[in-house]
């Protein structure tokens, strides 16, 4: 069973589905591999590495899908790329399903095609292909350094016979994956660190990592409501709001660097920062604001652009880091891809087919099932 490496518009990624490591892998489980020319090229994965890796070169996306039982993507596929689908192909890679305008194409194709960001991260046996945590662990980490490349001082306090350098202070909006890796990092860089989460429960979290919680008063009612979900399912009252905005906003006027890393998938990114409190903010202060491609968590910020308020404050649009850092980035999402790909064949323990590859579809399971977004013919997306 042969499987496709498409290339990405290097315009806006530069990672790349697998890499050659992960070739590797995916030849010594039995599949061939044709991967398009220069597909790894942003990320510094020549086509003499994949060739190296066993890996054939095909000139084309339209050879790759021509030849492919499994089309592997970082992002959607293209339009002209899409049309040349067959019944019975396979697509995986982080499909934006909730925004993807091609389901009913894949369907009407008959592939099955497996958004990779619909993962149920509550599966112990899903970890290893959580590519929203791979990435966004990448990206909490290099927001603080793009952070520290806009600041114009330094993050750790200084002590010289000129006078004392004081430590940035940093606050960082939602403590996720990306939002600890930011903290973790930004505390490394010497920096006083404060956090925010909708969660209660992310309090320990970002404590073990030397920052500071930004408490807001809480009702024995709701207490009881974020304990029960974790956090994640319950709905806050009109006061919490308002109570968090106000402990938020005091925050960032003292702030020298915010981060802000709430997204909701199949929806538009929540607004943290306002203008209101823009207004209040130092002149010089940055704001990295992770969310920039699904809407924004910072009033005002532009995709991929950075701009400055009248008052001085630096606002950048970081609508994709993980492709930054795309060398790593690439490795991590194709070990994911690799980890989910093994269970798309015939089950373990039955040699014969493990022997020939035969794909093992399954809407029944509980990570297949979850990730396919279109299969026999009909788009499965629950509506949001």
């Amino acid at each position: 069973m042969k499987i496709g490496v498409i290339s990405a518009d290097t315009a806006s990624e530069s990672r790349v589905a697998l890499t050659p490591d992960a070739v590797k892998k995916l030849r010594k489980l039995g599949f061939e591999v044709v991967i398009q020319s220069g597909a790894g090229q942003a990320a510094y994965y020549a086509d003499e590495l994949y060739q190296a890796a066993g890996a054939d070169i095909a000139n084309s996306s339209t050879e790759v899908i021509t030849q492919s039982r499994i089309i592997t993507t970082v992002n959607d596929l293209p339009s002209e790329t899409t049309a040349n689908l067959s019944s019975g192909q396979v697509v995986v890679g982080m499909l934006d399903p909730y925004r993807n305008t091609q389901l009913d194409t894949y369907a009407a194709k008959g592939a099955t095609a497996f958004a990779m960001e619909l993962l149920p991260r509550t599966l112990s046996r899903a970890q290893n292909m959580d590519v929203l945590s791979s990435q966004a662990n990448l990206a909490g980490y290099k927001a603080v350094l793009l952070a520290a490349n806009e600041y114009s001082r330094p993050f750790p306090m200084f002590m010289t016979s000129a006078g004392t350098v004081k430590p940035a202070k940093v606050v960082i909006l939602g403590v996720g994956v990306a939002g600890l890796q930011a903290i973790a990092t930004a505390k490394r860089l010497g920096a006083v660190v404060e956090a925010s989460d909708l969660r209660p429960a992310a309090k320990e979290q970002v404590e073990s990592l030397g920052g500071k919680w930004l408490d807001v008063p809480m009702s024995e009612d709701e207490a009881q409501k974020a304990k029960a979900t974790g956090g994640y399912a319950w709905t806050p009252s009109e006061q919490y709001i308002k109570d968090q905005a106000a402990v938020v906003d005091k925050a960032l006027s003292n702030a020298d660097i915010v981060i802000t890393t709430a997204q909701i998938p199949g929806r538009n990114a929540p607004r943290l920062v306002h203008e209101a409190t823009l207004t209040k903010m130092k002149a010089g202060s940055v704001l990295i604001d992770m969310a920039a491609g699904t809407g924004g968590n910072v009033e005002g910020s532009v995709p991929n652009d950075t701009i400055t308020t009248e008052n001085g404050v630096r606002i950048v649009g970081a609508a994709n880091i993980p492709s930054m850092l795309a060398a790593q980035s690439s490795d991590l999402y194709a070990n994911n891809l690799v980890n989910f790909i093994t269970t798309l064949t015939a089950p373990a323990g039955d040699e014969a087919a493990a022997n020939d590859l035969s794909l093992n579809l399954d809407m029944e399971d509980e990570i297949q099932g979850a990730l396919a977004v279109t299969h026999d013919g009909q788009v499965r997306l629950a509506k949001r």
